[in-house]
């Protein structure tokens, strides 16, 4: 029988083993799902947000305990980790209360007696979700993806394998019925022909998936081929403008603090700096100086701000980036190296003299590096801004508003932020352009991405002629 193994990227101590599901268990799942889908769908918004409530209720009471387990599967600091489940919890206490007004029928007037735009479920909602934010990930599609009526099944990263059962046993605590919500356990090499069975499946009515450009191809292929409703977000290479007015001091702390966010693994974290040529120098050195401050330990500790990667090969795929980017040119100013003792620790990192051609400039860094590019005013720094095939978020950091707005309107993304930190929120649709993927999560767009748009349109009396045009 296959298993899969979750590490403590810490220690590199064993957490646990878990049997992996056979071909017949994942088609019971989907049996299960299918089954539970039609009566779930059949209950009025308000039953299906008291078990949305309660499942906020079980997340609020578990915080220490799932924290804790997120923290020690993939290595973020605790105190992230209690943020990340208030953060599911804000988001199923959202969707309770707004996912009725977000599906409402839409009137519309026409020469039909009574017509209107409907949203409905498409069934069973197959997602591919990733480690690096393992509660929150989950919650954002399944709290819409619920309420909207539909079942779901998760295929989550392996080494995050605890909290995919966690979230599991979250939902059936809160009362969801039997089946609505599965975990599969999926041995690594077994995950693209499960997925894509799944997706061929006709009770699949839409996937999601989180995860690297390599994985949405192939998610967005199989949807594709299927003719399946799919959402991609994918990777991402934030840029973070810093105009020549920025209050540098300020902005560096806040750019220390938002790049090493979960050891920098995140999509949208700000990965790229992109500053002024005329205070270049200067942010760079404070750049330097707030992250050389940065606390890098056991993720356990209250005190640690940056814990290990998540795992091995993450790092040495990091590391090999760095090291190629030094070679290239780029400058390194610190960090750049593995700590050393047990676990995944890399050095916070920062990179300047970043130019085309290197690792740093042309690839997503996905861990505790960042890259500082120097632009000749503003023009040039939207140049650079959207010289990347990908396209998630983008901010812009100035002491006038209006002239970040100005140069945000010219950064091609997903989402733009003004004097602060790209973050998803949950009253805010959230997702990118380009090689960062499509489609959206989170706010009305994110829940009604997770439906069929129907029109329906009532004649009181059989129509006397038949249209003339289609």
């Amino acid at each position: 029988m296959s298993t899969v193994v979750t590490l403590n990227p810490a220690t590199g101590e064993q957490l646990a083993e878990y049997p992996a599901f056979s071909d017949a268990e994942v088609d019971a799942a989907l049996d299960r799902a299918a089954a539970a889908q039609n009566g779930w769908a059949a209950l009025p918004f308000p039953g299906r947000a008291a078990v949305l409530r309660r499942a906020a209720e079980v997340l609020r009471a578990g915080t220490e305990e799932l924290a804790l387990l997120a923290t020690r599967e993939m290595g973020k600091p605790v105190a992230e980790s209690r943020a990340e489940v208030e953060k599911c919890a804000t988001a199923c206490d959202f969707y309770a209360e707004h996912a009725g007004d977000f599906l409402a029928d839409e009137p519309v007037a026409t020469s039909a007696d009574r017509s209107w735009i409907g949203y409905e479920p498409v069934g069973v909602v197959l997602a591919v979700m990733p480690w690096n934010f393992p509660l929150w990930q989950v919650l954002r599609f399944a709290a819409p993806a619920l309420m909207a009526g539909n079942a779901a099944l998760l295929k989550h990263s392996p080494n995050t394998t605890g909290c995919a059962l966690a979230v599991q046993r979250v939902l059936t605590d809160a009362g969801a019925p039997e089946g609505l919500f599965t975990a599969l356990v999926v041995a690594e090499p077994d995950v693209p022909a499960v997925t894509r069975r799944l997706i061929e499946d006709a009770r699949i009515g839409a996937v999601t998936i989180t995860g690297s450009e390599r994985a949405g191809r192939a998610v967005g292929s199989a949807a594709g081929e299927a003719i399946k409703k799919s959402v991609l977000e994918l990777g991402g290479s934030d840029p973070f403008v810093v105009l020549a007015d920025a209050d540098l001091p300020r902005v560096a702390a806040t750019a220390a603090r938002g790049r090493f966010l979960n050891a920098g693994q995140s999509c949208i974290s700000p990965k790229r700096f992109v500053v002024d040529a005329s205070v270049a120098e200067e942010f760079s050195r404070l750049l330097v100086a707030e992250v050389e401050r940065l606390t890098v330990g056991d993720p356990e500790s209250p005190g640690t701000d940056v814990g290990p990667m998540a795992r091995e090969d993450l790092l040495v795929g990091v590391h090999r980036q760095v090291e190629a980017s030094v070679a290239a040119g780029a400058r390194l100013l610190t960090g750049g190296r593995r700590l050393e003792g047990p676990g995944t620790f890399y050095a916070p990192t920062v990179l300047a003299g970043v130019e085309p051609g290197q690792p740093a400039y042309d690839e997503e860094l996905f861990g505790p590096v960042a890259t500082v590019i120097v632009a000749d005013g503003d023009d040039e720094a939207v140049r650079v801004a959207n010289d990347t095939r990908f396209g998630l978020g983008a901010s812009v950091w100035t002491a006038d508003p209006e002239r970040g707005i100005a140069v945000a309107r010219r950064i091609r993304s997903g989402a733009a932020f003004v004097n602060a930190v790209v973050a998803s929120d949950v009253r805010m649709p959230f997702g990118g352009t380009r090689a960062s993927g499509y489609g959206r999560e989170l706010a009305a767009a994110g829940i009604r991405e997770f439906t069929d748009v129907r029109t329906w349109w009532v004649l009181d009396e059989p129509a006397a002629t038949a249209p003339t045009s289609e």
